[in-house]
């Protein structure tokens, strides 16, 4: 998933600061900047040194953070100020634009901010997030409910000027006034004090259900002697016993509780009551009955975001979150995944029954339960595949894969990234490293990409994209600042970070935000990103150049003899590539299908966690699986709002890429077509939110998308 900025504070960020990051600019439309010089503060300060000014990561204090909030806070309030306030008549300069270049000084604070929240998160850090989450919320219900400023928005929005702005300057004005309007602008009196009342109760609860789930993470590490290792490579079990040196078990083995540890123990471990172990740890996170437990904390969140909406006139919160996205109704969400549904459900059950058959001819006398299907699932790959996942990692070098990354940017979007010196751009976390990007005809320079590749206590599980400054070019061009962040395990000193296929998909996945990020031509920095329901589009498309020829013949080398994969084996690895697609496609929908749920029922009297078992007893969710994420720990829905009611767009992205994909696959050029790329960059990259999604689409691929290609990609029938 791509991070905002604008998110780090909640969806009210999105709504109302706009563009609230690092720039060398003055502001904009005849409003002078009102930032706060305070030298002893280095979070407040502009950003300097090479490639137009970058993060202080070298001088972050903690005890700088509050302080700097709240000073940064003060200054857009006086810019806003500064905009309401304006005598001259609304206009899309004096007003929209000026909005654009507003709560620079804020946006600088939110980067250090984003930074101690996801990767050095502690006891301290996590204080300082829960005491200002309801400040930070407050504050911008104070931009969202300023009368003045809204009324000139709104003049823009209807006067005679829009109609003869450019089609993104359009876009712009209409998703400002919308952002506004859908945020509680409207409202008045006793209306408007309850919404802003309820958002910094929202910003309290959203921040302390992520503190829980992250409390759980750390809490919770399942440590094995060495005769507990039985059926785990070599590698899940060096990485292990450095996760346990970190935590000062010297002599143990250390299983933590994220899914990047979990899942290759569920995998190779062949004790069963282990597996089980870890799987209940992992699976209960904030839901453990203690003070860390989530239930009540999501019942309330529910119930505040159903109160909230029918402050707007909706009829529950899922209506309001996708007025504005490609699905544009719940309906349209749901029809989709259970378009899908039947068919998952349908090949998980073939998959548990060819488990089911292994199992018995081992002498197991089990039946299948969830924290047997990754191992039996891997025992049924290599019987029905030949294909063994470990021997596949062999050939997966986390550095060899960064560097078929490069080369896939510099075929698709002639991107060249060079490694900058060490300590000439300063980093929060030693072993991260920076390059710089650069178009490789013209030499011009377009941005920095960061990469934090590694597990540690205090850094959020999984792994994300975050863009520490986005393009504009409002005044000059401000060039990107964009980072990718994993949680791979690191080895013994000096070996090399073998990861499996999974993990080098999701590598791909994440560096195609950065991408986006990277190659944006947007003149307005709220032209930046996407709708909700697309946004993960691009990243899964780049997905799919993993497994072509260039990059397994060149980049897939074996860790020891240095030779590439064997043609043998990548042909395997296609052949199995729908494999388990029952489960991983069931998973994630019953998430997603949850989560509408959640958001489309009355909240009243609801228990999430029965909940959450009838509506999958319901919707015939198979026993042997559960959902990817269980409500208690689901930080997409419940530790902020962009994806809440929109867990769907995963899957609404994925009809996209596969449809897309198949452009590719018939193109002349395949995947390294020249013309189909220029087209995807143009349309789907460069373009970001300055047009319609839908528009984008059919301007790339000459039509709309197609769900016949989603359902042969994951070898389901197609029934039209």
């Amino acid at each position: 998933m791509r991070t905002k900025l604008a998110l780090l504070a909640g969806a009210a960020v999105l709504a109302s600061l706009g563009a609230c990051s690092e720039s060398s600019k003055p502001m904009t439309g005849d409003v002078a900047t009102t930032e706060t010089a305070d030298p002893a503060n280095a979070l407040l300060s502009p950003w300097t040194g090479p490639y137009g000014g970058v993060p202080a990561f070298d001088k972050m204090d903690l005890a700088q953070l509050k302080p700097a909030l709240e000073t940064a806070m003060a200054d857009h309030l006086a810019e806003i100020g500064a905009i309401a306030n304006n005598p001259e008549p609304a206009t899309f300069e004096n007003t929209v634009v000026a909005m654009e270049g507003a709560g620079q000084s804020l946006g600088r604070v939110f980067t250090y901010y984003g930074i101690w929240t996801s990767n050095l998160s502690t006891p301290e850090v996590r204080a300082v997030e829960q005491e200002m989450a309801p400040v930070l919320a407050g504050h911008f219900s104070k931009v969202r409910q300023n009368d003045k400023l809204f009324a000139r928005i709104k003049a823009v929005y209807e006067g005679e000027e829009n109609k003869n702005l450019s089609g993104p300057q359009q876009r712009l004005v209409w998703l400002t006034y919308d952002g506004f309007a859908s945020q509680g602008a409207t409202l008045q009196g006793e209306a408007r004090d309850r919404y802003a009342a309820i958002n910094q109760r929202l910003a309290e609860l959203q921040t302390t259900f992520s503190n829980n789930v992250l409390a759980d993470e750390e809490s919770y590490v399942t440590y094995l002697k060495a005769e507990q290792l039985g059926g785990l490579p070599e590698s899940i079990v060096s990485a292990a016993a450095a996760a346990a040196r970190e935590r000062d078990h010297d002599g143990e083995y250390a299983i933590t509780n994220t899914r990047s540890s979990m899942d290759p123990f569920l995998t190779y471990s062949d004790q069963r009551d282990l597996r089980e172990a870890v799987w209940r740890t992992y699976y209960s996170r904030g839901d453990n009955g203690d003070a860390y437990d989530n239930n009540a904390i999501i019942a309330e969140i529910l119930k505040l975001r159903d109160e909230r909406v029918a402050l707007l006139g909706y009829d529950n919160y899922a209506q309001w979150q996708l007025q504005n996205r490609m699905a544009k109704t719940p309906e349209q969400a749901m029809a989709l995944l259970m378009n899908v549904w039947p068919a998952a459900v349908a090949r998980v059950k073939e998959e548990v029954a060819d488990m089911q058959a292994i199992a018995e001819a081992e002498g197991a006398k089990i039946k299948i339960a969830p924290w047997d299907y990754r191992y039996y699932a891997e025992k049924v790959r290599k019987d029905k595949y030949d294909l063994d996942s470990d021997q596949v990692k062999q050939y997966l070098q986390l550095d060899k894969l960064r560097e078929a990354m490069f080369y896939v940017a510099g075929e698709l979007f002639n991107f060249q990234f060079t490694p900058v010196a060490d300590g000439s751009v300063p980093v929060y976390q030693a072993d991260m490293r920076v390059w710089e990007v650069t178009d490789r005809t013209s030499g011009k320079y377009v941005g920095l990409w960061y990469l934090d590749p590694y597990a540690r206590t205090g850094k959020r599980s999984g792994a994300w994209a975050n863009a520490y400054r986005e393009h504009e070019m409002l005044d000059g061009e401000r060039t990107v600042l964009a980072s990718n962040n994993s949680n791979f395990i690191q080895g013994a000193p000096g070996e090399p970070v073998l990861i499996s296929w999974d993990d080098a998909t999701t590598l791909f996945h994440e560096f195609g935000h950065a991408l986006q990020a990277l190659s944006s031509k947007s003149v307005y920095p709220g032209l930046n990103g996407s709708v909700w329901d697309v946004v993960e589009f691009q990243s899964q498309l780049l997905e799919r150049w993993l497994s072509t020829d260039a990059v397994t013949g060149k980049y897939l080398v074996h860790y020891k003899t240095g030779e590439s994969i064997p043609a043998e084996l990548v042909a395997k690895i296609k052949k199995a590539a729908t494999f388990n697609s029952g489960f991983s496609t069931a998973e994630y929908l019953a998430s997603a299908l949850v989560d509408l749920k959640f958001h489309t029922t009355d909240p009243k009297d609801i228990d999430p966690d029965a909940f959450e078992k009838q509506t999958l007893a319901e919707l015939g969710m198979p026993g042997e699986i559960v959902m990817r994420h269980r409500t208690p720990q689901f930080s997409h829905v419940f530790s902020g709002e962009a994806y809440s009611a929109g867990y769907y767009s995963y899957m609404w992205a994925e009809v996209l890429t596969a449809d897309a994909a198949e452009a590719f696959a018939q193109a002349p050029g395949g995947f390294y077509d020249k013309d189909l790329a220029a087209k995807l960059v143009k349309y789907l990259f460069e373009a970001q939110n300055s047009m319609d999604p839908e528009e984008a689409y059919r301007a790339f691929r000459g039509r709309d998308p197609s769900v016949d290609a989603l359902m042969r990609d994951r070898g389901f029938p197609v029934t039209n």
